[in-house]
């Protein structure tokens, strides 16, 4: 599927009824003071959704794209946006990377870092439906004195538990292993291969394998193999793998999923899971142009591509791009210790998908609403039109992920009342039926203070999410310095109780100790709608 995105600008507000009345008309949910939803299969061929309602008609109607045309020959402001569109996204390679840099002495390069893979990292403890789909959790908080008016809104969507190892359906997995030169660094080709021989163990007898390396070029080390009877067959050739010559990541691609089609399994969850650093030098080096070949595969068969990084000099931007287009999604991993966490604690979570396409849209509300900004997704951005246009491509999402989308608020002065509805529209993954499931929340659930507030899970989402926007030179309102993020990171591990978000602090005053700690934002002036 295609993905058009959208220009987001500010602009000047006019008609701001007109705003609110079209996204009342697109967003069927519920309002109130809390964090509520609603569900809605939407059956048979879907209309695209509504434009935001703009103002300031002119007597022959003729319109531009910066604004009403006026018969005087003068410009109108277009009214300002009040819907934010985007796929939805479970990639963590971008926090992973970033804290392997920050491990080896050196900042991340701004453009690796993503704020929707720091905060989709951590645990939120959002409630789960019982089947395919999503459940909408909706709140936030005052970000705190220095931040004005502007508080964090946190948008949570959940998929149903992972199941336990013996429940889920039987996997089919083809592995794309880069066993070029760049692979021979401590951290690369022998993690690769402790992940597999892990992952060997873990599978379960009536799973399927396939082995494919590729260096200048590709061939075939096992094909599509039953588990049973032939572990010691396929850690062979895993032992077997050596690093030698160029990165032809063309030739691999194209034979993985050659090989995965060839073995296809009937009933089993079919996936490439292509394992390198994605420094392609040889062949093609265009994610569009690789996967272009092999298009079909994902469309007549619905084989994903689950992409797993590894190396200090590691090929982000590539890999990310690559499983956009082959409808999966991307981690890091630095040692062996994550490398358990991929590929047996989440091992479900990325081999089953409980919804195709998946996007979100959030209908802010103009009359308490000033100013938005979503925090990261800017490559994951769809027009507004499109968001209920199932032909324009969205996000794959599977069993026991949850992901999550923080906005900086900016609320009106004396605001009451609802705040923003979001929704999220999915196709199923077997019958491809559309469905969406809503949730909203008001001014009375957001005016509690961030921190030291009852939402501990809420504070480290924030954390991290302000923590990605100060490494890639944001100025968010209200952000902490490094220094204090590391404090209070310190303190919610403490709190919590969870390793990860002790590594979060620890990979803050790393940062601080390689730069200046940044503070405050500016609050943007009298500007409305959505914020670039």
């Amino acid at each position: 599927m295609e993905r058009r995105t959208a220009k987001y600008h500010v602009r000047t507000w006019r008609g701001a009824l007109g705003v609110l009345l079209a996204g009342g008309v697109l967003l069927t949910g519920c309002s109130g003071d809390g964090n509520e939803s609603s569900s809605a299969d939407r059956k048979g061929a879907p209309a695209p959704a509504p434009a935001p309602a703009t103002s300031g008609g002119t007597a022959d109607g003729a319109k531009s794209a910066d604004g009403a045309k006026k018969q005087d020959g003068l410009r109108e402001s277009a009214s300002p946006d009040y819907l934010s569109t985007f796929a939805l996204d479970v990639d963590t390679a971008s926090y992973g990377y970033a804290r392997r840099t920050l491990a080896d002495g050196n900042l991340p390069e701004p453009s690796t870092v993503r704020p929707e893979e720091f905060v989709n990292s951590f645990r939120q403890g959002y409630k789960r439906p019982t089947g395919n789909g999503f459940t909408v959790n909706v709140d936030g908080a005052r970000a705190g004195s220095a931040a004005g008016d502007w508080s964090l809104v946190r948008v949570g969507l959940a998929t149903r538990a992972a199941p336990a190892r013996d429940e889920r359906p039987p996997a089919a997995l083809t592995f794309v292993v880069d066993i070029s030169g760049s692979m021979a660094e401590p951290g690369r080709l022998d993690l690769v291969k402790k992940s597999l021989g892990i992952l060997t163990d873990e599978l379960r007898d009536d799973d399927s394998i396939s082995l494919v390396t590729f260096s200048d070029e590709a061939r075939t080390l096992l094909p599509m193999t039953r588990l049973r009877d032939h572990r010691g067959r396929i850690r062979d050739r895993i032992d077997a793998m050596e690093p030698t010559d160029s990165t032809n990541l063309e030739a691999g691609i194209r034979r993985g999923y050659t090989e995965a089609v060839e073995g296809r399994v009937k009933g089993a969850n079919n996936r490439v899971v292509l394992l390198s650093d994605a420094l392609a030098n040889t062949g093609e080096t265009d994610a569009e142009a690789i996967l272009e070949r092999i298009g079909s595969a994902r469309r007549e068969h619905g084989i994903t591509l689950f992409g797993v990084g590894v190396g200090s000099d590691y090929g982000d931007a590539l890999m990310e791009r690559l499983t956009n287009k082959g409808d999966g999604h991307t981690t890091y991993i630095a040692d062996e210790e994550q490398a358990r966490k991929v590929f047996v604690d989440q091992l479900p979570a990325h081999l089953e998908l409980t919804a195709r396409d998946a996007k979100a849209q959030v209908a802010f509300d103009p009359k308490t609403v000033q100013q938005f900004k979503l925090i990261g997704y800017e490559d994951r951005k769809v027009a507004d039109e499109d968001f209920r246009n199932d032909r324009v491509d969205g996000g794959e999402v599977g069993p026991g992920h949850t992901v999550t989308a923080l906005y900086a608020v900016h609320l009106r002065k004396g605001a009451a009342g609802h705040v923003a509805t979001a929704t999220v529209r999915w196709l199923d993954p077997t019958s491809r039926a559309p469905h969406e499931q809503t949730g909203s929340v008001a001014t009375t659930a957001i005016d509690g203070p961030l921190w030291g507030g009852g939402s501990k899970r809420l504070q480290v989402t924030a954390v991290a999410a302000y923590f990605a926007d100060t490494l890639r030179g944001g100025d968010l309102p209200g952000a902490p310095g490094l220094g204090e993020l590391a404090s209070r990171a310190e303190k919610l591990a403490s709190e919590t109780e969870d390793d990860s978000v002790r590594k979060l602090a620890t990979a803050i005053e790393q940062a601080d100790r390689l730069r200046s700690g940044r503070g405050d934002g500016s609050s943007g002036g009298e500007a409305e709608g959505e914020m670039d």
